[in-house]
């Protein structure tokens, strides 16, 4: 099984307020935020969301695909993994692997059954020094 095309895009920015206003402005309405510089916007029309995120060190964009099913990811052609499917702490298992220039794609699958997500205030604390709820 391949993927089930683009679900979303991942935006990285340096000032989340000024990006959400740029998708906000071209009809897109925020449908949740973290709270600490990232959150995800949906289209009324539909389409795939984007997900804003000032917490990069590098502004870049990637396309999100879906994956039915990670353990059963079998495209025609062997990916180039950045990173192997991984239980992220917003529920999901996420690889990342690299386009033929180099470029990151992210895939994203449920979590199959018996897998745990990491508790997301232990990586919220880690990363942004702050406990969220």
């Amino acid at each position: 099984m391949a993927s089930e095309g683009i679900v979303g895009l991942y935006v990285g920015t340096e000032n989340y307020g000024a990006t959400a206003s740029f998708w906000a402005s071209l009809g897109y309405r925020s449908t949740f935020e973290t709270g600490h510089g990232s959150g995800q916007w949906e289209h009324p029309a539909g389409g795939p969301y984007v997900f804003v995120d000032e917490n990069v060190d590098d502004p870049v964009v990637y396309p999100i695909l879906g994956v039915a099913d990670s353990n059963a990811f079998a495209p025609s052609r062997a990916p180039d993994y950045v990173q192997e499917f991984t239980p992220e702490h917003w529920g999901v298992m996420q690889a990342l692997i690299r386009d033929p220039d180099g470029r990151v794609v992210s895939l994203q699958a449920p979590l199959p059954p018996g897998i745990e997500v990491p508790d997301a205030a232990a990586h919220h604390e880690a990363v942004y020094g702050e406990h969220s709820p």
